[in-house]
């Protein structure tokens, strides 16, 4: 038996809640994940883990054993990568999640400048508003706006976005211009943006005077998407409080119109986000830090 090939498909097993997220995370067929964890079974005398037909847990013995071969791995790992990391060119297959108009305005307009740094890592790029489970889904690590609340996630702050009201010029002639918050509540068309969670819709936040207030109000359009979000303002069905790097040339352009600006809410923060119980490759290493480097700018167009 190869101990220490066991002992990171049990982690991974752990990890994934499954053996064929597991293996599949590791390249490896789901037999030979099978055997590793089995001959490790074995070796030790106890039984690591419950199958069933829907999940695998641990047992109580395999949930120490869990703890304690990870701090194993981790060394070992961290071991390597002091004497690799210094000397070598990273390199491999890195998986990103991101939602849909961070993907489009931000990260994708930056990635050439990494990928021209960076040559020998290939990125597979996840984009979707709504939160992957980065153990489950085999993610490297996620880029997230909003407060975090996941103890069990290591965040990076990588910069924050304006957030923005605006309407198209021709739905503010038909309806009025707000002078302030309280009379969006008057007739007005909102064009809120639920959450892909809850399917709830996200407030529309703003400030005065340092402090912050939330208008909540039936809106007349919902949408779980923030391309298709921006898509209904564009096209002149309500108001939209949005990221401003999302909608930066259509302020430009004319086709969009900001409002209520002296009561822009507080800025959004933005994260990358990794598990804490996972190894970090030098690929991931380099691409954290690459975005902590680059991404500030690309949440303030024209700063």
């Amino acid at each position: 038996m190869d101990q220490l090939m066991a002992m990171r498909a049990f982690t991974r097993v752990v990890e994934s809640g499954s053996f064929t997220r597991a293996a599949d995370s590791l390249n490896m067929p789901i037999a030979t994940l099978s055997k590793l964890v089995k001959s490790l079974e074995i070796h030790l005398e106890i039984r690591l883990l419950h199958r069933t037909t829907r999940r695998v847990v641990t047992t109580p013995e395999g949930a120490e054993y869990y703890e304690k071969a990870l701090r194993v791995l981790i060394d070992i790992e961290e071991i390597d990568t002091s004497f690799r990391v210094s000397r070598s060119t990273p390199k491999g297959h890195l998986r990103v999640d991101v939602g849909g108009s961070t993907a489009r305005d931000v990260l994708i307009p930056l990635l050439p400048d990494f990928m021209q740094r960076y040559p020998d890592i290939r990125i597979d790029l996840g984009v979707a508003d709504r939160p992957v489970d980065l153990i489950s889904g085999n993610v490297d690590c996620v880029i997230r706006g909003g407060p975090l609340d996941d103890s069990t996630l290591i965040a990076r702050h990588i910069g924050d976005a304006e957030m923005v009201t605006c309407a198209t010029l021709e739905y503010l002639k038909n309806h009025g211009v707000p002078a302030y918050p309280q009379e969006l509540r008057n007739g007005h068309k909102l064009v809120s943006y639920l959450s892909p969670v809850t399917g709830r819709a996200f407030p529309f936040r703003f400030r005065e005077n340092g402090e912050e207030q939330e208008i909540r109000v039936p809106h007349y359009l919902g949408v779980n998407e923030s391309n298709a979000h921006l898509a209904a303002a564009v096209a002149g069905l309500g108001i939209i409080q949005t990221f401003g790097y999302s909608i930066q040339h259509h302020l430009t352009a004319g086709t969009l119109v900001e409002i209520l600006h002296d009561w822009r809410p507080k800025a959004y923060p933005f994260h990358v986000v990794y598990p804490q119980n996972r190894h970090l490759t030098h690929r991931l290493r380099v691409f954290i830090a690459w975005l902590g480097e680059v991404f500030p700018a690309g949440l303030t167009p024209g700063a």
